[in-house]
């Protein structure tokens, strides 16, 4: 007969930790919290010891750093699986995947959507090469993975649009019909955390994306919503962009924004149900994740984001 759940033995064999890199970064705070919530013990990696007093309570912070393989082997030992995100030049990959693969059972890679049949992913990107490099690398050792593909991040508005808004200012872009689905860090973080304790997602690649195609004019428009006043996009020529972000940001990069952008005009963009499919749970609209951060577009000093 089955013993009533007050009786019930209920011990577990302790979980080992997993170690989180790029711990502090948005992404990975992200999974560090998901991962306390769940019980999980969690290992922190960092290049700089001062970063500790950022993170939470019950955390084990070891210091380490992705170009100095070497310098991992601490922070690995005991490990049961890994976050890999990789905020490192490429050539101390190769070293940095055979240390995961000597110590832990499973890695989780945060990726990028290279492979994702859409104009808008296939475009020529270093940070695509690098990625698929990694998993490679990954693949050939054995060691069970999972890789995580985000699309475009809602939170890259910060960067891009937020400026000119908590100024009053048009926002000037380029390729404003240009549709992308936004996907929330959190759900990100969620999802990465998720297949990091969770049985069942080797072998996984997930592509996340937001639950809706929205253009990036009505972006725009969605955050001047959300703010309860009007703001203003007024269109860039890919020129005219590349002109703006002049000493901002590395002409590679811009370039590859532009290819992308324009070639998926006219199209709706790629959507997965890979966020609700793992989490049980609908992705969070643009909308909403405007609301959480719309003290990041109001006037006055930079809020901490």
């Amino acid at each position: 007969m089955t013993q009533p759940n007050s009786t019930r033995n209920t011990a577990r064999t302790p979980m080992p930790p997993v170690l989180v890199t790029g711990a502090t970064g948005r992404i990975g705070r992200g999974v560090v919290d998901e991962l306390l919530t769940a019980g999980v013990p969690v290992r922190a990696l960092t290049r700089r010891p001062e970063a500790a007093a950022t993170l939470p309570p019950g955390v084990d912070v070891v210091t380490g750093d992705l170009t100095v393989p070497a310098s991992l082997d601490g922070a690995l030992r005991g490990v049961g699986a890994v976050f890999l995100l990789w905020t490192a030049p490429p050539p101390t990959a190769a070293a940095v995947v055979e240390r995961l693969a000597a110590h832990a059972q499973r890695v989780v890679l945060l990726s990028s959507p290279h492979q994702t049949p859409h104009p808008f992913f296939r475009q020529p990107n270093p940070m695509a090469v690098l990625h698929a490099e990694i998993e490679r690398l990954i693949a050939a050792t054995g060691l069970e993975s999972t890789i995580i593909r985000p699309g475009m991040f809602a939170s890259n508005s910060l960067a891009w649009w937020a400026p000119a808004i908590r100024a009053g200012e048009v926002v000037r872009w380029p390729y404003g019909a240009a549709e992308t689905a936004p996907v929330d860090d959190r759900d990100i973080a969620a999802v990465a955390a998720r297949t990091l304790y969770e049985d069942g997602h080797a072998g996984g690649d997930y592509v996340l994306t937001g639950p809706e195609s929205l253009s990036q004019a009505a972006q725009v428009e969605i955050i001047g919503n959300v703010l309860g006043r009007p703001t203003r996009f007024e269109e860039l020529s890919p020129d005219e962009f590349r002109g703006a972000m002049d000493g901002k940001a590395p002409r590679p990069a811009v370039d590859m924004l532009l290819n992308a952008w324009g070639a998926t005009i006219g199209r709706p963009a790629y959507l997965t149900s890979a966020v609700s499919d793992i989490l049980g749970v609908p992705p969070r609209p643009f909308s909403r994740w405007v609301a959480d951060h719309a003290e990041a577009f109001r006037p006055g000093p930079t809020p901490s984001t």
